[in-house]
């Protein structure tokens, strides 16, 4: 069993930075592959990018360049560093863990959540 809370979320302008953040605990937290995914109201949850337990990371083409995955195995939390946000970057920005994969964008294949963090970018 592992537990994700994610955090970091908040208000900020255009072209600003965030940086997420998702502890893990439990059982072999280092040995899973944990994404970022985000659900914009109205629409389906999507993929953000994902790091493996061997430091592996892919990126959905909407914020490669823009986005950062980072894990700290000392500390048991995945960063999501976010610059250059645009107001189509809201949403709600969750992280999930899947036991030792490749990374994988669909939802489904994810055992763990965490709650959520709310991001919003304005204009």
């Amino acid at each position: 069993q592992v537990q994700l809370v994610d955090s970091g979320g908040g208000l900020v302008q255009a072209w600003g930075s965030l940086r997420l953040s998702c502890a893990g605990s439990g059982r072999a937290f280092s040995r899973h592959t944990v994404g970022w995914f985000r659900q914009a109201p109205g629409e389906e949850r999507e993929f953000v990018a994902a790091i493996t337990w061997s430091g592996a990371t892919d990126y959905a083409d909407s914020v490669k360049g823009r986005f950062t995955i980072s894990r700290d195995a000392a500390k048991n939390t995945v960063y999501l560093q976010m610059n250059s946000l645009k107001p189509e970057d809201t949403a709600v920005y969750y992280c999930a863990a899947r036991y030792y994969s490749d990374p994988v964008h669909t939802v489904g294949a994810y055992d763990y959540w965490g709650q959520g963090t709310q991001v919003t970018v304005s204009s």
